[in-house]
């Protein structure tokens, strides 16, 4: 049997609860090939990306080299667009000190790059170098929003290549923006020693940029040797229910087991059962108290859309208050 009381308003509150999931993918699970389309690579859509600081003119489609593997851009357009939204406060000074730092108040006309993110993550350590020699280039590794939610959880992000003689380049994040070699990585053309400083992170965007010049980024964005992993990062609303039980509520239980059984009613169309209306003895003493095993939330035409089942009975109480916390996460 069952007993009813109405929420008010103070009983009931929303929590914002931030929660975290671990992914971890291998090159050949970071895109589905169009026989895998109904598999769950589908899904992921990890990408990598190459930039390059090409000259002459913008967009020469039979000769600009394109980069991507289940989607196409240009070289130049990478290299160009990340220049845009997180470095161009730094391309005229060495390692993140700004160079020509935007000024809010002195841009006029029409702005649409989001210059929050044209700034350090942290005020710690000042790394974020962009390379602008010619034919410079860079490397990306792109995951989608629908993987890491609304960001990247710091210090979580890594990134492992292995190169065709078995060395291995591990790449970490510092938690502040920064990436950096593990240990020391070197190949025909370059080396970089442990702990150095490789690139940056936008935890926001889900954007991993390598710029440091003595990378193979060739092989970082084509070469199917590599790992990644990360933890996502998504705010749920978590709503909690306050069942509270003053002490003079609820002392008594509607379960027709405690009577002491059916009577019988005889009338001149017949004889019938109903239930009993005398208590058993245990039930009329002052130290008897049910117990609550468990908690139904309705809605208001009564329709049952949540239960909650208690660890074990909890026996009501005639002298203080009672009160049971259900959460409730969507």
């Amino acid at each position: 049997m069952s007993a009813f009381k109405q929420f008010l308003s103070k009983d009931i509150k929303l929590v914002p609860f931030t929660v975290n999931k671990q992914f971890s993918f291998e090159n050949s699970e970071f895109y589905a090939d169009e026989s895998e389309f109904h598999t769950y690579k589908q899904f992921v859509g990890i990408e990598r990306f190459l930039g390059t600081n090409l000259s002459g003119s913008l967009f020469e489609t039979a000769t600009d080299p394109t980069t991507g593997h289940s989607q196409s851009l240009y070289q130049r357009q990478v290299y160009d667009s990340v220049k845009g939204l997180y470095y161009s406060n730094y391309i005229s000074s060495s390692w993140g000190d700004p160079g020509t730092a935007i000024q809010r108040e002195n841009i006029s006309g029409s702005y649409n790059t989001p210059s929050y993110y044209n700034y350090l993550s942290s005020t710690l350590t000042a790394s974020r170098h962009f390379p602008t020699a010619s034919n410079a280039q860079l490397s990306v590794v792109s995951i989608p929003s629908k993987l890491f939610g609304e960001y990247i959880q710091p210090k979580s992000f890594k990134f492992k290549y292995q190169d065709a003689t078995s060395n291995i380049l591990q790449v970490l994040d510092d938690g502040e923006g920064n990436l950096y070699s593990s240990a020391s990585y070197s190949w025909g053309g370059g080396s970089v020693v442990a702990n150095e400083n490789i690139g940056n992170i936008i935890y926001e965007h889900g954007m991993a940029v390598l710029t440091n010049p003595s990378l193979p980024h060739s092989n970082l964005a084509n070469n199917q040797n590599v790992t990644s992993s990360f933890l996502s990062a998504t705010t749920i609303l978590e709503s909690e229910y306050k069942c509270a039980i003053r002490e003079n509520e609820f002392n008594f239980s509607l379960n027709p087991s405690l009577t002491s059984g059916s009577i019988s009613i005889s009338s001149s169309i017949g004889t019938f059962n109903s239930a009993g209306e005398i208590l058993y003895n245990y039930a009329t003493g002052s130290w008897f108290s049910p117990y609550i095993t468990t908690v139904g939330l309705y809605d208001d035409f009564q329709n049952l859309v949540a239960i909650g089942k208690l660890a074990q009975p909890l026996q009501t109480s005639t002298t203080t208050d009672t009160t049971i916390i259900i959460n409730l996460d969507l």
